[in-house]
This record gives C-alpha cells, sequence and structure tokens, in this order.
C-alpha cells in the first residue's frame, strides 16, 4: 500500500523506519529507545487492559480471549508479548521492511501474531474492530493528527479501548527528547523528532473527544537516570500515555 494513500501517514517518516530493518530487534540498535521503554508500556498496557475488562493484570495470560491492534507495529516489539499474554494481535504497519522482519521474527518464536503490510484505514474500509486499539509513539510522526486519530478510533468496538503514547510539545520534550536524545546522548538516529510534530494532551484528547471515545485519561512516563529506567508518573511533560474508551 502506498504511504500517499493516507493523509495520516508521512511517506518520509515510513521511508526512515523502513531502513531500520533488521536492527529493530537489536536492543544496542536504533531502537534502543524502544527496548528500554517497553517493559513500562506493557506494564502500562496490561494493566489499562485488566483495568477495562475485569481481567487479573498479574496473570500470565490476562489479556487472553481480547482481540488487540498495534498500529504502526514496526519490528513487533509490543506485539509479541502482548500475544503472550494471550490475546489475539494484529500489527499493521505501511512499511513492508517492518512487516516482513516482525513476521519473521514471531515465526522463529513461535507466535501466531497477524501482520498486515498497510494502512490503519484500509482495516475500517474492511469493516474490522478490535477490543483495544494501541497507537504507541506513533502520533508524532503523522501529517495529521485529527485525521489519524479518527481513523484509529474507528476501530474501537463499542466497549472497546483506545491506548496511545507519545511526545508533548513542551521545551522541556524538546530539550530532552531533541537535544538530549537525538544530539547529546545519541540514543536516536538525528531527525528522528520533530518538535512541532509534538502532541499536548490536550490536543490528543479533544482528537479523541470529538469521535465519540470519552473517559480519557493520561499518564506520564519518565526516565530515572540513577536508577537507568523509565516508570511511570504524574508528570506528562514529555512522554505521557492516554487511554479513552467507546461505550458498549
Amino acid at each position: 500500500m502506498n504511504a500517499r494513500a493516507s493523509n495520516s501517514v508521512d511517506e518520509r517518516e515510513v521511508s526512515q523506519f523502513d531502513r531500520i530493518g533488521a536492527d529493530w530487534w537489536d536492543e544496542n540498535g536504533p531502537m534502543k529507545p524502544l527496548h528500554r521503554i517497553n517493559p513500562v508500556r506493557l506494564s502500562y498496557i496490561r494493566g489499562a487492559i485488566a483495568a477495562r475488562f475485569g481481567r487479573n493484570a498479574q496473570a500470565l495470560d490476562a489479556l487472553r480471549g481480547l482481540s488487540i491492534l498495534d498500529i504502526g507495529c514496526g519490528g513487533g516489539l509490543l506485539c509479541e508479548p502482548l500475544a503472550r499474554m494471550g490475546a489475539a494481535v494484529t500489527g499493521i504497519d505501511p512499511a513492508p521492511n517492518n512487516i516482513a522482519v516482525a513476521r519473521a521474527h514471531a515465526e522463529g518464536e513461535g507466535l501466531a501474531v497477524s501482520y498486515v503490510e498497510g494502512l490503519a484505514e484500509d482495516l475500517v474500509a474492511g469493516g474490522r474492530t478490535f477490543d483495544v486499539v494501541l497507537a504507541m509513539e506513533v502520533v508524532e510522526h503523522v501529517p495529521d493528527v485529527a485525521g489519524f486519530v479518527a481513523t484509529a478510533a474507528a476501530l474501537v468496538r463499542p466497549g472497546g479501548l483506545f491506548l496511545g503514547s507519545t511526545l508533548n510539545r513542551t521545551k522541556r520534550a524538546y530539550a530532552l527528547a531533541i537535544l538530549g536524545a537525538e544530539y547529546v546522548l545519541r540514543w536516536l538516529p538525528v531527525g528522528t523528532h520533530r518538535w512541532e510534530q509534538f502532541v499536548t494532551p490536550e490536543e490528543f484528547a479533544e482528537a479523541l473527544t470529538v469521535t465519540g471515545l470519552g473517559e480519557v485519561e493520561t499518564r506520564g512516563m519518565v526516565y530515572n537516570p540513577l536508577a537507568d529506567r523509565w516508570h511511570l508518573s504524574s508528570d506528562t511533560a514529555v512522554n505521557y500515555f492516554i487511554a479513552a474508551t467507546r461505550p458498549a
């Protein structure tokens, strides 16, 4: 599917992530930051889903029987652990190399994850809906946030849950996520992020609300340099999660 077919996909961004290829699963490669935040992302996702659907978040199969869509799944860093928790996971990404890597890795791990090369709009056109729709570290890479959120929200079935995460458009986020992470610490390739594309919690919440989703909540994610780890926080000034539900 050509990235030009959607105003919620930036072809430049797709090409940049497509070039990463097999490095998605290299914990010390260009995706090292995602590997580092994956534990806290999974903790948040599992907890939010368990609360919404009345599950035991500590159970090994806490997500069994639930369908989950990961938009912009990349190499499958979130899809695989969610599948291990029992969910029926679909990952979609417009970059063909990402999907090829994700499929090969899941097969090597013996995991049944459904990967789709294409756009979220394709799933909407096919009438697909899911219990949970994820858009993690995605909206800061799309040119039309409202359009993308509307598409993602259309994939949440009645009673379902939307979960997203992104970077806040603050001076702190510019200093830490761009100057610090890209230029000083070299955690990310220079040019990975553009500050003007960062989205405030208020903007994200408004985009969700106009689609009919409600009960919008946000939660921060911060890095502790002394402990060298990420954790959940009330501080949403840089990284944050956002959750919204569709009425049953």
